[in-house]
């Protein structure tokens, strides 16, 4: 024999030769009296599942869970009968045992048991023995091995492949004996250093030198992986990881080879053959695993049924080499886990003990690897091995890569890509390295297309995005608007946390790149959000986020945008992945930008660096960029200007309105809108510093063809005397909106205007913004009479004369409004009137006019209140005015100033019962309390056409509240009232003072403390000094609470009175009553107005069944307050004082006589009088 020479191991007992437990056959399949040990139980070969069991080799379904499919048990119950406890003395041992035990992967065996089988052969051939059948019948592929048990010692053993088993024996002699087909060795085994390979690492190795010629398999289901590590040099290595998950048992096996072509051959074999049992014989999970890997998930709130996926993988933590001690052997040993997908990411479960699978209580303590799915940024693997790696970045941070390995490396690599692209549903590239053998590329599972639900698509990335990047997406606001110009259009609110109302880095990253490729939105607006957390970040640590081409696959050649700032990266991404996005407005976005100082670096605002060499290079299709309140810096304007002298480009919009453009950068850019004189569409030139000569700028606006938005608001002219643009200037352009907000109109401006408006050629107009631009009452008359076309056709437009000085010339303007020479939407605000006289003339005249249907004369100014004269005139407008629709008569409370009609508006508002016209009341900040709540009342209960009622910052109280609710549980009709949260703080912060300045009260001799103080010192007298103590303590206190002047023990001080009952408890839960009630009434007013929203769209509502009126709560202050939550049920501190002061007979007491101050007694005894017990 080859081993004669060589040591053997220090044993006691060696076994026979014995087979295992048939994979196939019934448990008497074993020929009779045979008697074996029992095998290892980390190799004991599992029992396959039934052949219509689901294999855990193909992947789940990704929309419908991985199903609980039960294993069967490996042995019978006659086996488990037959199974009897080896004495301990006959245990053997072995110099490697300490060694064994400090493997990972090592167990004891179960007390060296001894299993009995009897049996007889059911195999059809006589040449094969029953233990063949245990391994399988066909043997695909063998050879000589050597174990390394060190350097000076060296064994031999043989390994043979068969269709279900990788078995290891002693020797080729005993292999051939077990399966003929492999020729016996003829004198000393071969040393052919092709076929030569050594085993570390392996307590099957071990446990074969200690049980002798007892050959052992390992079930082809059971290997997790089959892998070659990189670093075991001089070797050729093949690493095979297994697990028996019925034992719970795992190990590995390193095999070393010479030849990378023999390696290569093992390696393919191996895997080709696990690949054939687990689709003829597969095993399924167990329930119990199943199970755990769920609960992980759900820990890590992660857990989606029909996206929930697990694999066996090996986490390769080291590779042993060639001459690895214990030592190195112990600390390279791979780990067996589990690679479950949730919803958002993969997580890397550690393999359960057997007391985790049963037990809730110890999933706490499992250590659980997350990555994220959006964090991907590379996959990959090989197609030589089952090794693969995946690699994940966080925005800012290196890299980090988990190396594994398994045998289903496929199907875990389709399941990603699968639970990548779902998350991504509409990008048509994946943001990951994708390197995977060419054959898998088609077998990608495809994601349904979201055509129709891609704002859902939308919702969908950006919840993956904030899970990868930790961020709660419920802060996250949008708004999508379907009724504007280039719609739909997305807008990014402000935070929903008003403490935090700016978004963090993370946050905007993960809205940005989730609108990527999103083909819903024309419009995506950033307005009044900062970007200045993404302005100076630059990502050095990786490039997978960065655009490399275009929506189409165009490979964009941009120099050094991989070093480009964040918000360069991100801004130029939305453009170029979007094929639908027309419009992006970045106004009063970046604040933090450069400046235009010479000595220093200017880096611009980054918008204009990221957008406009697109539009010159025509990567992108968007065409409107508005950038104001961004301070443009010569680096800006250069972007722009280069782009903008390109006529390719076609760009319809760049409003640079209040970006601190001065004079020569102002010429710079007028000079390259003249080259976009084709499609420009606006312009926005206001509140820069650059000053404009009227004729400079005629010149330029006289090349622009079809222009049709301008606003000049707040800017400086040269001259003062010359119009700013010409009469043919504007009848060249088809005008929708022309805004000159705070801009001085000479004379000539005004005339040209108003042959403008007269002209056919503004019938387009529909915004016309001349507030604050000092018009007078005749000026404004002119330009009103000039739009009129008759009040049988009023103008379908919006004249804004708000802060003008309407007052001189006011008759002229009045007389204009009388003959409704007004457009269909008149708004004049903040006018202030020294006369009410006037303010009472155009009142009348607006209740004659015929044409305006949406007034807003709202933080009106007079020299006082409103007088009966004025009110009465209101009232009559409401009353006779058939046409106004939307009416704002809001008042303003300021730190400076305060513009109220007063007291008498409560007469005014009740001509609303008689209206027919109006949808729309706006009646803020008047002060109206409960009073003018009451008009409200009965006005809602006779008023059928009202929609919405805007009547916060009133003062109202919850008692207020509850009538107004109450009346619109008789109104069905009305669609909009707000819950008055302004009124509900102020109304608390009412009842705040209170309690403050209540406790700030010092307590009188009558407080209760005192009486308990009292009851505490005479208690601890002597009984025979009590009688005279009591006497002379209740004269004093007597006298002294009776020389009061405001003493009553009813109240005359209530304040006095009410801080001595209650303490802080009581307050607060007066405090929190009152919080209570409005909620109560704010979810009353939802289900009224739910209720006539369904009534609105003609859907069914209970109007009979709707919540019962409640009566009004009376809370104006700190009284009521602690009337209406019912403090009285609670004991007082004055009660509790009371029940000290207990005679000694148990009966209630007093000292000397004294009862404390009965506060809630019915009767008054008068001023001063304390009331005397019979005691007395």
């Amino acid at each position: 024999m080859p081993d004669k020479g060589r040591r053997k191991s220090l044993t006691i007992f060696r076994p026979d030769v014995t087979p295992l437990t048939p994979l196939n056959g019934s448990p008497d399949s074993a020929p009779a009296g045979l008697l074996r040990k029992r095998r290892p139980n980390s190799v004991h070969p599992s029992s396959p599942a039934s052949s219509n069991a689901a294999s855990d080799m193909a992947p789940p379904s990704p929309s419908t869970p991985i199903k609980a499919i039960k294993r069967t048990e490996s042995q019978s119950s006659i086996n488990r009968l037959l199974t009897k406890s080896r004495p301990q003395s006959l245990q053997r041992s072995s110099i490697f045992g300490s060694f064994r035990n400090s493997l990972p992967s090592s167990h004891e065996d179960e007390n060296g048991e001894l299993i009995r089988m009897s049996s007889t052969p059911t195999s059809v051939h006589s040449t094969t023995s029953i233990t063949n059948m245990n391994y399988g019948s066909r043997v695909l592929h063998h050879g000589e091995i050597q174990t390394a048990g060190g350097v000076f010692r060296k064994k031999s053993a043989y390994f043979v492949l068969t269709e279900s088993h990788l078995v290891r024996f002693k020797g080729k002699d005993k292999a051939s004996e077990l399966f003929p087909s492999i020729p016996a060795s003829l004198g000393r085994t071969s040393t052919n250093r092709h076929s030569r390979m050594s085993s570390s690492n392996s307590w099957q190795e071990l446990q074969s030198t200690a049980t002798g010629e007892t050959p052992f398999g390992i079930h082809l289901n059971d290997i997790v992986s089959v892998w070659r590590p990189e670093d075991a040099k001089p070797y050729f290595s093949i690493q095979i990881d297994y697990l028996d998950e019925e034992m719970n048992h795992s190990g590995l096996l390193t095999l070393q080879l010479h030849d990378p072509f023999e390696a290569d051959l093992w390696t393919s074999s191996i895997r080709t053959a696990i690949t054939n049992v687990r689709l003829s014989k597969p095993l399924p999970y167990s329930q119990g695993l199943i199970e755990y890997a769920c609960a992980a998930l759900e820990a890590q709130g992660d857990y989606d049924p029909s996206k929930f996926a697990m694999f066996k993988v090996i986490q390769r933590t080291g590779r042993p080499g060639a001459n690895a001690s214990s030592e190195d052997l112990k600390s390279n040993a791979s780990t067996v886990s589990m690679l479950a997908i949730g919803l958002f990411k993969v997580h890397i479960v550690p393999y359960p003990r057997h007391s985790r699978t049963t037990s809730s209580t110890s999933l706490s303590d499992i250590k659980v690897i997350s990555c994220a799915l959006m964090n991907l940024t590379q996959l990959h693997l090989h197609d030589r091995d089952d090794a693969f790696s995946l690699t994940f970045r966080l925005p800012l941070h290196q890299s980090e890569t988990l190396y594994l390995a398994s045998s289903l490396v496929r199907d875990i690599a389709l399941n990603i890509r699968h639970a990548a692209d779902f998350l991504r549903p509409l990008w048509l590239e994946a943001p990951f390295t994708w390197n995977v053998p060419q054959n898998l590329e088609d077998e990608i599972w495809e994601i349904p297309p979201m055509e129709h639900e891609q704002d859902q698509a939308f919702h969908r990335t950006l919840c993956a995005y904030c899970a990868a990047y930790d961020v709660d997406p419920s802060r996250i606001r949008y708004a999508v608007h379907e009724d504007c110009e280039d719609a739909p259009a997305f807008e990014l609110l402000s935070a929903s946390d008003a403490s935090r109302p700016r978004y963090s880095y993370l946050e905007l990253l993960a809205i940005m790149r989730a609108l990527r490729y999103n083909e819903t939105f024309t419009t995506m607006s950033f307005r009044h959000i900062s970007l200045n957390s993404l302005y100076n970040l630059r990502d050095k640590h990786g490039v997978d986020h960065v655009p490399w081409s275009t929506k189409s696959g165009e490979p964009m050649n941009i120099e050094g945008q991989e070093n480009a700032p964040l918000l360069v990266q991100e801004v130029r991404a939305l453009a170029v992945k979007s094929r639908r996005l027309r419009r992006l407005d970045f106004g009063y976005s970046v604040t933090d930008t450069g400046t235009n100082d010479a000595e220093s670096q200017d880096p611009g605002c980054g918008i204009c660096e990221a957008l406009f060499p697109m539009c010159a290079k025509q990567y992108t299709n968007v065409d409107w960029v508005v950038l104001n309140g961004i301070q443009l810096t010569d680096v800006d304007v250069d972007y722009i200007f280069s782009a903008a002298l390109d006529k390719s480009c076609h760009l319809r919009a760049i409003d640079v309105g209040y970006c601190g453009l001065r004079d020569h950068e102002m010429q710079h850019l007028l000079q390259s809108f003249v080259h976009q004189g084709a499609t420009l569409e606006s312009i926005d030139l206001s509140g820069n510093s650059a000053r404009h000569n009227p004729n400079a700028i005629n010149e330029y606006f006289e090349q622009l063809s079809f222009v049709r938005r301008l606003n000049m608001s707040n800017i400086i002219q040269e001259t003062g005397s010359q119009s700013l643009f010409t009469a043919q200037t504007l009848c060249n352009w088809k005008l929708v909106e022309l805004r000159l907000t705070r801009t001085v109109l000479s004379e000539g401006t005004i005339n040209i205007l108003a042959y403008y408006l007269s002209n056919s050629h503004s019938e387009l107009l529909r915004i016309l913004e001349l507030d604050r631009c000092g018009l007078n009452g005749k000026a404004a008359s002119v330009l009103l009479t000039a739009l009129s076309k008759g009040y049988e056709n009023p103008r379908d437009l919006h004249l804004d004369l708000s802060e003008n000085r309407l007052e001189s010339g006011h008759d002229d303007l009045v007389a204009a409004v009388a003959r409704s020479c007004t457009p269909r939407r008149l708004t004049m605000q903040m006018m202030e009137y020294k006369d009410e006289k006037n303010f009472q003339m155009l009142v009348e005249a607006i209740a004659n006019n015929m044409t305006t249907q949406i007034l807003d004369i709202s933080k009106l100014s007079l020299p006082s209140d409103a007088g009966d004269d004025t009110c009465e005139i209101l009232h009559r407008l409401f009353t006779q005015n058939k046409v106004l629709e939307d009416v704002n008569i809001s008042g303003e409370h300021t730190h400076i100033d305060t513009a109220q009609y007063g007291n008498g508006l409560n007469h005014a508002l009740s001509g609303l019962k008689h209206n027919k016209t109006l949808k729309v009341l706006r009646v803020e900040h008047q002060k109206l309390g409960l009073r003018g709540i009451s008009t409200l009342t009965s006005v809602l209960e006779s008023n059928d056409t009202l929609l919405e009622l805007h009547c916060e910052n009133n003062e109202i109280s919850l008692q207020a509240f509850t009538i107004l609710v109450n009346s619109i549980a008789k109104n069905h009709t009305l669609l909009y009232l707000p819950t008055m949260d302004m009124d509900r703080s102020w109304a608390e912060k009412k009842v705040d003072r209170e309690i403050q300045n209540a406790l700030e009260v010092p307590r009188s001799p009558s407080s209760p403390i005192s009486y308990g103080a009292v009851a505490g010192t005479v208690a601890g007298m002597a009984s025979s000094t009590k009688g005279t103590v009591n006497r002379t303590l209740g004269r004093t206190i007597g006298r002294t609470i009776g020389s009061q002047k405001n003493f009553s023990p009813r109240g005359k001080d209530k304040r006095t009175s009410l801080i001595g009952a209650f303490n802080d408890l009581d307050f607060k839960d007066a405090r929190g009553g009152l919080s209570q009630g409005w909620d109560r009434e704010v979810a009353r007013l939802r289900e009224y107005l739910a209720r006539n929203l369904n009534l609105a769209r003609g859907l069914p509502a209970d109007v009979h069944h709707s919540s019962e009126a409640q009566q009004p709560t009376a809370s104006d202050n700190l009284r009521t307050a602690f009337q209406g939550v019912g403090i009285g049920d609670r004991t007082p501190i004055a009660e509790h004082d009371r029940q000290l002061l207990l005679d000694t007979n148990g009966e209630e007491g007093n000292v000397g006589g004294i009862s404390p101050p009965d506060l809630e007694s019915g009767e008054d005894e008068g001023d001063g009088v304390l009331e005397m017990s019979p005691h007395a």
